[in-house]
């Protein structure tokens, strides 16, 4: 199977969505953020391995709690995936912190901090332009 045929982009959505079930709905530990979601999954060709992207929403404790909270259930996680979801072999599930959503949310910040200095520069040259 090759990385990116419909088969394995169909594997890697279904694992995705069980895994974000799973954290949602199925783990207690407390470290874990309650605003944590499954960015994308990478499940490897020969279904042996796993790399889930996992953004937190929160400071940058709460996101290596969530990581080691996440690292510490890998067991029981790689169990209710193989009961949920039937494939030949299990994938061993490696949790990657993604800070893409965080990187977006602060480049629309600066874009919007640019977007008010010039609607105040402009403000202030038709000012001057009446006057």
């Amino acid at each position: 199977m090759r990385k990116n045929s419909t088969k394995n982009m169909r594997v890697n959505g279904e694992v995705q969505r069980e895994l974000a079930g799973i954290i949602r709905n199925d783990i207690k530990d407390p470290r874990i953020n309650p605003l944590t979601s499954v960015v994308a999954v990478e499940v490897a060709p020969d279904l042996k391995t796993c790399k889930a992207y996992i953004s937190v929403l929160g400071d940058e404790q709460s996101q290596k709690d969530t990581l080691s909270g996440l690292k510490s259930a890998e067991g029981y996680i790689r169990r209710e995936l193989a009961r949920s979801i039937n494939l030949r072999n299990t994938p061993e599930i490696r949790f990657i912190l993604d800070q893409s959503i965080e990187y977006g949310v602060n480049m629309s910040k600066m874009i919007d901090s640019v977007n008010k200095k010039d609607e105040s520069k402009e403000a202030g040259q038709e000012e001057e332009d009446e006057a």
